[in-house]
């Protein structure tokens, strides 16, 4: 029999992302021997431990991290800064530290500074997700088929690296490393700028009085209807990724707003060569992500 990954794996968060884990983890095998929970929110470790997706459930991480050679943080980039000083002192020599945090850099920025020197950390990022939250809405197979891009530090132990590949891996995911800085400004546009956008299309809907309101939600297109399946995502989650990776944000929604600018001047203009070429390229991209399956 295969030796699992990890002997005791910590998962501390277990929303949409932290419960997939669990759930793949129990399907496929292969990554923990043991799965602990940690969560601070006392009505979602209760349902963890109803739905059976660990084997020991507790609300201290500095406890859940005791004598693990496994931990993923799955809560908000907003809190791993708290969450690390507070495992720090707790992570037992050898342990392999991860994230599934959206942003890089803040999160290096976050968390490296309390890493003890014989303590790997290896963040990551699955690119999966749904609009749902909370224990009940993780997948075994959230993740496969997707991407998920590691951004080691430089000086990590490969064998460490490695190991959250694998986990990965098993999940049904395929792997990539990249700098960190460079995986925010990808990120940035094909997930982070989606999302503003999405929010605030639904923003201006919902602030457009009476009647013309009702018409808007009466008679929302597939287009309106995608909008709002974004929209519905965890606000804290969104939250802090939006202040936790504003640079590259900010820096991809002013290309957007000039390149907005410029079709609404074809639009306004007549100019149909132009706006027939960019919905051709927008088609080339769905077709793109098509070929690759990632659409």
């Amino acid at each position: 029999m295969v030796e699992p990954i990890f002997k005791r794996l910590v998962i501390i968060g277990i929303g949409l992302i932290g419960s997939s884990i669990t759930r793949g983890a129990r399907a496929y095998g292969g990554i923990a021997d043991k799965i602990v929970i940690c969560d601070t929110s006392p009505a979602a470790l209760a349902r963890a431990e109803e739905l059976g997706l660990g084997d020991e459930y507790t609300s201290d991480p500095a406890k859940a991290v005791a004598g693990a050679d496994g931990v993923i943080l799955c809560a908000p980039v907003g809190t791993y800064a708290a969450l690390a000083q507070a495992i720090a002192p707790h992570l037992a020599p050898g342990c392999v530290l991860s994230d599934v945090g959206s942003t890089k850099q803040s999160v290096m920025q976050d968390i490296t500074p309390f890493v003890p020197a014989n303590v790997a950390f290896v963040p990551a990022h699955p690119i999966a997700g749904t609009e749902f939250s909370g224990p009940d809405a993780g997948l075994a197979d959230l993740f496969r088929g997707r991407w998920s891009l590691l951004t080691p530090p430089a000086g990590t132990a490969e064998a460490a690296i490695v190991k959250i590949e694998t986990m990965w891996k098993i999940l049904g995911a395929q792997t990539a490393r990249m700098d960190a800085a460079h995986h925010d400004r990808v990120i940035a546009i094909v997930s982070h700028l989606p999302h503003l956008i999405a929010f605030t299309i639904c923003g201006t809907a919902d602030d457009l009085a009476g009647e013309t309101r009702g018409e808007v939600l009466q008679f929302a297109a597939s287009g309106f209807r995608d909008f709002t399946r974004i929209a519905a995502s965890d606000p804290v989650m969104w939250r802090d990724i939006f202040l936790n990776n504003k640079d590259a944000l900010l820096e991809m929604f002013a290309r957007f707003s000039e390149d907005a600018q410029a079709m609404a001047r074809a639009v306004r203009k007549g100019d149909a060569d132009y706006i027939e070429d960019k919905i051709n390229r927008s088609r080339k991209i769905r077709k793109s992500l098509i070929d690759i399956k990632q659409a």
